[in-house]
């Protein structure tokens, strides 16, 4: 497990500086981790890391075509470190395309709980990501456009596989 304990104060919820200097910090000692990434089976492998009160960390393993769909993680604000390979994230953008941002090995970024995006691997070469989500996630928004162009959002557990969510009439 690895000690994210620090002096009293930060026994309360991160800030986005403080998340995204946590997934930093991790992303440095692969030590606590490394032996939890997974890759060719062609999916996306998520493995907790650790979980109190005030945070939760994961590591993920991302291969080529892996795709979390547009969601967001309900009250929980976050940050990601990316740590071998890359990434691409679409930022959701009413009127327009999704704005699309490639985040690349050594590169952090994080994100307020009102945020919308989607997280998506098309490289050839497999991808590690540090996350780490204050409060901890319980809840997440899975988001679809529906038959009629409305878009819908689905409440789903932490627990479930994100993916693309199917068209909802």
């Amino acid at each position: 497990m690895i000690e994210l304990t620090r002096p009293q104060e930060l026994h309360r919820d991160r800030d986005r500086s403080e998340l995204r200097d946590l997934v930093a910090r991790i992303a440095a000692d692969p030590a606590q981790w490394r032996s939890l990434v997974r890759h060719g089976t062609g999916d996306r492998h998520f493995e907790q890391l650790w979980r109190d009160d005030y945070v939760d960390v994961w590591v993920i393993s991302w291969a080529n075509g892996n795709d979390t769909g547009f969601h967001d993680h309900d009250v929980s604000r976050g940050a990601v470190a990316v740590v071998d390979g890359e990434v691409v994230e679409e930022r959701l953008v009413l009127g327009g395309p999704p704005r699309r941002i490639r985040h690349r090995a050594g590169e952090a970024f994080d994100f307020d709980a009102s945020h919308v995006h989607r997280m998506h691997q098309e490289s050839d070469t497999p991808a590690v990501t540090i996350h780490a989500y204050s409060p901890p996630l319980w809840r997440m928004g899975s988001y679809a456009v529906g038959h009629d162009g409305t878009l819908r959002r689905e409440s789903i557990s932490y627990a479930e596989e994100l993916r693309p969510a199917e068209a909802i009439g």
